[in-house]
C-alpha cells in the first residue's frame, strides 16, 4: 500500500489524491442517483459552464498563495465586462467591428490590472490585511458599477462575439479552450518562473523572503495585478456567454473559487499548492452542481451544499494533518 501511495505521489503529486477521490465519489454517487448524469449532455453542459468559474478561481489562486485573498474578483470581472460593453456601444453597438472588440478587450484587461495594482500597492506598502483591502475594492467597484449603470444591464453586442461564449472548435467549447490556456499559463508561471518561486516564498514566510533578497513589494503588486487581469478575462467570457453585462453577474462564484482552491489542496495561509489539483477540484464542483440540478435541487440548495462542503474540507484537512503527525 505504501509503495502504491509513493508511486501515485511521484506521478500525480500528493495534493492530487483528494480532488481525484472527490471526483470518483461524485461520479459514482450521481451516476447511480440519476441515469442522465453520465451522459454527453451533462459533460457538455459542464464544459460550457466551467470556464468563467475556472478563470475566476485562477484569479483567486495567486493571492491565496501569498497568504492573501482577493474578494474583488467578481466585481473586477464585471467592471471589465462593462468597459468592453461601453467600448462596443460607443463604436456602433451591435454593428461594432472586430477592431472595437479588440480595443474594448485591451481596455477591459487594463481595468482589471488597475484594480489589482491599487490593491497590491496598498497591501505591499501599508501592510494592511488583504481581506480588508480587497473588501474595500469590492465595495468600491460594486458602488461604481451600480452608479454608472443605474443597476441595469447593458446588452446588444455584435454577433461575432457569441462564439467566445457558445462556440466550439473541433467539438471543444471555445470558452473551455480559453480556460485551458489560462490553466497552462498559470501552471508555467507558478512552477517555472522567478515570480512563481517568489510567490511561494512570500506565502511561506514573507519576512524570510524579504531577508533572502526578494522584492516582496514588487511581487505582491504583480500578483494582484495578474489576479485582476485574470478576472478581466473572466468578465470578457461572461459578456460573450450571457450577451449582457451587469454589476451583479457571478456574485455566487466568489464562495466557489475559495472552495475550489481549498479542495485543490491550496494552503489557506499561503506557500503551498498547485494549479492542476485546483482544476480537477473545479470539475468536481461543477459536476456536483449538475448532479444536484438533475435531481431537482434548486440553485439555493446547491450553494448551501458548497458551503457545507467547504467546512467538511477544512475539517478533513485538519484530521489528515493530525493523522500524519501521529504516524510520524
Amino acid at each position: 500500500m505504501n509503495a502504491l501511495a509513493a508511486r501515485f505521489n511521484s506521478v500525480f503529486g500528493a495534493d492530487m489524491a483528494g480532488p481525484l477521490a472527490a471526483l470518483a465519489v461524485v461520479l459514482i454517487v450521481f451516476g447511480f442517483a440519476s441515469p442522465h448524469f453520465l451522459t454527453g449532455a451533462t459533460f457538455g453542459s459542464v464544459a460550457f459552464q466551467l470556464p468563467e468559474l475556472g478563470v475566476l478561481t485562477l484569479a483567486m489562486l495567486m493571492p491565496i498563495l501569498t497568504g492573501g485573498l482577493n474578494l474583488a474578483i467578481t466585481f473586477t470581472a464585471n467592471i471589465a465586462g462593462l468597459t468592453l460593453a461601453w467600448t462596443l456601444q460607443a463604436n456602433g453597438g451591435i454593428e461594432a467591428g472586430p477592431g472595437a472588440f479588440l480595443l474594448g478587450s485591451l481596455l477591459a484587461l487594463a481595468v482589471g490590472a488597475a484594480s489589482g495594482l491599487v490593491m497590491g500597492l496598498v497591501i505591499a506598502f501599508t501592510r494592511a490585511h488583504p481581506i480588508l483591502v480587497s473588501l474595500s475594492m469590492m465595495i468600491f467597484l460594486r458602488g461604481l458599477g451600480e452608479f454608472l449603470t443605474r443597476g441595469g444591464d447593458i446588452s446588444g453586442f455584435p454577433t461575432f462575439i457569441a462564439p467566445i461564449g457558445h462556440g466550439s472548435i473541433l467539438g471543444i467549447p471555445v470558452p473551455l479552450l480559453i480556460l485551458i490556456a489560462c490553466v497552462i499559463a498559470s501552471h508555467v508561471l507558478l512552477s517555472r518562473s522567478k515570480l512563481g518561486f517568489s510567490t511561494y516564498m512570500i506565502g511561506s514566510n514573507i519576512e524570510s523572503a524579504r531577508y533572502s533578497g526578494i522584492n516582496t513589494r514588487k511581487v505582491l503588486v504583480l500578483v494582484y495585478m495578474l489576479s485582476g487581469v485574470m478576472a478581466a478575462v473572466a468578465g470578457i467570457i461572461m459578456l460573450a456567454r450571457f450577451n449582457s453585462v451587469r454589476v451583479g453577474h457571478g456574485e455566487s462564484y466568489l464562495l466557489i473559487t475559495v472552495l475550489a482552491c481549498f479542495l485543490g489542496g491550496i494552503n489557506p495561509f499561503g506557500g503551498f499548492g498547485r494549479v492542476l489539483p485546483v482544476f480537477v477540484a473545479l470539475i468536481v464542483l461543477q459536476l456536483l452542481s449538475s448532479g444536484l440540478n438533475l435531481l431537482g435541487a434548486n440553485q439555493h440548495l446547491t450553494t448551501a451544499v458548497w458551503g457545507i462542503l467547504l467546512i467538511v474540507v477544512m475539517v478533513l484537512r485538519w484530521f489528515s494533518a493530525k493523522f500524519i503527525r501521529i504516524v510520524k
